[in-house]
């Protein structure tokens, strides 16, 4: 069964940055299709990135495009989420899933606050 763990989260202020990972135990990443969405209160989950299996097509959603950036790191099993010029609308905690395998992480709090 795939585990998969997040982290790097935190508290940042705006305009700052993040860098999420997500790691897995029992499966490499490399070979699925990923994504990252989050999740803040009172909002609907929202889709913020995704990266195929190649890693040469990733997508955002409309409100993060130009500010985060997805990516593979495959000596560590990982697929990260950098996140630049922080809102605090990007508040909320972030997820990793595997859509083939519904696998998804505990997830990890960002909160973007002065």
């Amino acid at each position: 069964e795939a585990q998969l763990v997040e982290s790097g989260g935190g508290l940042v202020q705006p305009g700052g940055s993040l860098r999420l990972s997500c790691t897995a135990s029992g499966l490499r990443l490399n070979n699925y299709y990923m994504s990252w969405y989050r999740q803040a209160p009172g909002k609907e989950r929202e889709l913020v990135a995704s990266i195929d299996a190649t890693g040469r097509r990733t997508n955002y959603g409309d409100s993060v495009k130009g500010r985060f950036t997805i990516s593979r790191e495959l000596a560590k099993n990982s697929v990260n989420l950098q996140m630049n010029t922080l809102k605090p609308e990007d508040t909320g905690v972030y997820y990793c899933f595997l859509p083939l395998l519904s696998s998804r992480g505990q997830g990890t709090q960002v909160t973007v606050s002065s």
